[in-house]
């Protein structure tokens, strides 16, 4: 066990390093984009429109940070896997030394875990200064802990899978996109006919925001959510063996 995580840390080590080194650029990056949609959604409509209940600025912010911890964590795990395997090459060092496969994967998903951490914080930190009804509390912790977990396994899933530089993007226009806009991140999902509901419930990122509102804002938990949540966690790591597995062959 101790010499599992001793692997996990060697593999992980090398980003925490650039990431001491750069946190400033890293989290001023990752949180433009979440502060425009906060200024844009949030104030543009928090004062008055009101959704299930709430006023929209209160209903988006978990939306808002679970979005952040979805680009956060899948581009941090993922495009640096992506860079150093087919531009620099070094990501063969890994496959050639004695690391387990175990290791690699979990030191290389703990990266984006990391990144999306730092991008998540501001953004909470604003919530329990803006939004009065929002809390953290234990539930809200693992369910961001999953929710980072997951979506950085889905980043390094997809470097791996990619084959050049395009797929990254296409994957991204063609998933992380529409994931973006239509996960419930932005408006409730009880506005839909159930027939679109059905399908944006195949999104993780769905899952994730209506656990993390659920959470922050006190109301009825969702476990099948996050039990599916879970789940797409559990079948991402599993196909970043499946792919290590090949490449290593």
């Amino acid at each position: 066990m101790i010499s599992a995580l001793q692997d996990i840390y060697s593999v992980l080590w090398p980003d925490l390093r650039f990431l001491r080194r750069n946190w400033p650029k890293t989290l001023l990056i990752s949180l433009i984009s979440p502060l425009l949609y906060l200024v844009a959604f949030g104030y543009g409509l928090g004062n008055g429109f009101y959704i299930d209940g709430y006023n929209y600025l209160t209903f988006v912010i978990p939306g808002i940070i679970a979005l952040t911890v979805m680009t956060s964590s899948f581009n941090g795990a993922g495009m640096k896997l992506h860079v150093d395997r087919l531009f620099y090459k070094c990501f063969d060092e890994c496959l050639m030394s004695p690391l387990g496969l175990f290791s690699i994967v979990i030191g290389k998903t703990l990266v984006g875990v990391v990144r999306g951490l730092i991008s998540a914080l501001p953004l909470i930190v604003v919530a329990l200064v803006f939004s009065p009804l929002f809390s953290i509390n234990p539930l809200f912790v693992i369910v961001l802990a999953v929710s980072l977990f997951t979506f950085s396994a889905l980043g390094v899933l997809i470097a791996l899978w990619a084959k050049s530089h395009s797929d990254i993007n296409t994957f991204s226009s063609l998933v992380v996109l529409p994931m973006t806009f239509l996960s419930g991140t932005f408006f409730s999902l009880n506005q839909l006919p159930e027939a679109l509901k059905v399908v944006l419930y195949i999104l993780p990122l769905t899952h994730s925001s209506l656990c993390l509102r659920a959470a922050a804002l006190g109301e009825s938990f969702p476990w099948p959510s996050f039990l599916a949540l879970s789940g797409f966690g559990v079948a991402f790591i599993l196909g970043c063996f499946v792919m290590l597995k090949r490449a290593s062959v």
